[in-house]
């Protein structure tokens, strides 16, 4: 877990969802970010103007992955994800990826992609610093 430090902190910052490549929402966001339970979960609560995210991060030691649980208003899921190159990669499915990095500032920044005839197109992108 201690791999994700770098996503901990008060976040705020601008959400964009795109579709063909254009914006077509844009708007603030805020993203709180902590550990819970003895460092074994990272809690990630999410507020746009047009979403709300309550997501817990779980490392399998059994497994040896990362698991990304997603709840909101319209239901619950559980991903897969990895760590690598820096970065957590949580595949919802072989045609959607969602990745969370650091930013040269010192910020982060989560997207969203899409697999498109052999393309992988953004879908969303949230752009954060941190306000501590």
């Amino acid at each position: 877990m201690e791999q994700l430090n770098f996503l901990i902190g008060e976040w705020i910052g601008t959400s964009k969802v795109y579709e063909n490549g254009v914006v077509v929402k844009q708007g603030s966001a805020y993203e709180k970010i902590s550990y819970d339970l003895d460092k074994s979960i990272l809690v990630i609560e999410l507020n746009t103007e047009f979403l709300q995210l309550h997501t817990i991060v779980y490392y399998d030691d059994k497994d040896q992955k990362y698991y990304y649980y997603r709840f909101s208003k319209s239901g619950v899921a559980r991903y897969p994800a990895e760590y690598k190159d820096g970065q957590l990669i949580v595949w919802r499915d072989e045609k959607t990826r969602f990745f969370f990095r650091r930013t040269p500032e010192g910020g982060f920044q989560e997207y969203g992609e899409q697999l498109n005839n052999g393309q992988w197109t953004k879908i969303f992108e949230d752009t954060f610093k941190n306000t501590q």
